[in-house]
């Protein structure tokens, strides 16, 4: 004689509050990991890291060209940093911004989201009154764009126009970790003396040495020939470039490093 079936319901089967606790613990964790955005744990307060940008004002950033920060060309929305559309004119509408001081040896990190074929960057050790004609203000480059539509990441050579290269200088590693357009990357630019790196979604994609003969061989070799012992200030502002292409920023954060020992 076959055994009767026994059928059990969740419905009717009894149920330990733990369990259901636990269950619903399971479902919060995932919204609980997701830091607030334009914040600072009290990890990052106690390494010293600061909030470049409050995510709500234009505190602590003005224009290359003024002491204010620009009245068009910038979106300051939702806890977003945006360039606004204006048909990727380099210096654009408004022109770009930069911090109200200047930064030496530094660890910043940027998230950024670009739009399709894009074009902007995050600049470093910027002197405002190198070029006070047309396009953007003088200064290292940790270039923003989308590679696969925008020209200029055909341009320059062997790829240092692209996402994360030391722009016209050294190009970012092959497998660098991209995320599409519409998702937000993370930067990450150190500079600590001499020495600078460029970090793309937590891997190293660019390494080098200023006050070398080799970086100056590659300066000499560039676009930026023609400004004399480019890239080897001490200290400059830091910039986000208006290129004229929706471009939006969130999480700028630095910390200051101590100075490298004298060699």
């Amino acid at each position: 004689m076959q055994a009767p079936t026994v059928r059990v319901s969740w419905k009717t089967m009894p149920i330990r509050a733990p369990f259901v606790a636990a269950i619903l613990l399971a479902g919060t964790i995932p919204a609980l990991a997701q830091p607030t955005p334009n914040t600072l744990s009290k990890k990052e307060a106690a390494q010293g890291w600061k909030l470049l940008w409050d995510g709500k004002t234009t505190n602590g950033w003005r224009s290359t060209h003024a002491s204010d920060f620009p009245a068009t060309g910038w979106e300051v929305k939702d806890g977003l940093l945006t360039v606004t559309d204006h048909g990727g004119e380099e210096g654009g509408d408004a022109g770009d911004i930069i911090t109200t001081r200047k930064y030496a040896d530094f660890e910043l990190t940027v998230d950024f989201r670009i739009t399709r074929g894009a074009n902007s960057g995050i600049k470093y050790f910027v002197d405002p009154d190198l070029n006070k004609g047309p396009g953007s203000s003088i200064g290292l480059e940790y270039q923003i764009l989308d590679d696969a539509v925008h020209p200029d990441a055909k341009k320059g050579k062997d790829s240092d126009r692209t996402i994360a290269s030391l722009y016209d200088l050294i190009p970012a590693a092959k497998d660098k970790p991209v995320k599409p357009v519409g998702e937000w990357n993370t930067a990450r630019i150190v500079v600590r003396g001499a020495h600078g790196e460029h970090w793309l979604n937590g891997k190293k994609v660019v390494e080098y040495e200023r006050f070398t003969p080799h970086f100056r061989q590659i300066v000499a070799e560039s676009k930026y020939h023609v400004w004399p012992n480019f890239g080897e200030l001490h200290d400059g502002y830091i910039m986000l470039q208006d290129h004229g292409f929706p471009v939006s920023f969130r999480n700028i954060k630095i910390r200051e490093l101590p100075p490298a020992p004298a060699k």
